[in-house]
C-alpha cells in the first residue's frame, strides 16, 4: 500500500475523532455517535453483510464502494471504542512476525 494511502486512511480517522469530540449538526458522522456504539456496530454488521453481497453478485467498482463503507464503519466503531489505527497497524505486525 502506500503512503499516500494510508495517509488517507490517517485523515479520515482524524476527521471521525474531530466530530467525536466536536460534533457538527448535519454530519453523518456525528449522528452515528449521537446514536450510541449499539447502532454503530449495526452499521458494522449491515456494511459487512454488504460486501459480501457485493462479492458474489456486484462488479467491482460496486465491491470497492461497499468495502470503503465497511472501512468507514469500522472507522467509527474504533474511536467508539478508543482504538486507534496504530493499535491495528501494531497487532498486524505482530501476527505477521509469529508466522
Amino acid at each position: 500500500m502506500s503512503e499516500q494511502h494510508d495517509d488517507m486512511l490517517d485523515q479520515l480517522e482524524a476527521i471521525i475523532q474531530e466530530r467525536k469530540l466536536n460534533p457538527q449538526e448535519g454530519s453523518y458522522t456525528t449522528s452515528l455517535f449521537e446514536r450510541g456504539r449499539p447502532k454503530i456496530a449495526q452499521k458494522v454488521g449491515e456494511e459487512a453483510t454488504e460486501v459480501i453481497v457485493a462479492a458474489l453478485a456486484q462488479e467491482r467498482q460496486e465491491q470497492i464502494g461497499e468495502l470503503a463503507d465497511l472501512f468507514y464503519h469500522t472507522l467509527v466503531l474504533m474511536a467508539d471504542l478508543g482504538i486507534e489505527l496504530e493499535a491495528i497497524r501494531t497487532e498486524l505486525a505482530r501476527r505477521h512476525k509469529t508466522r
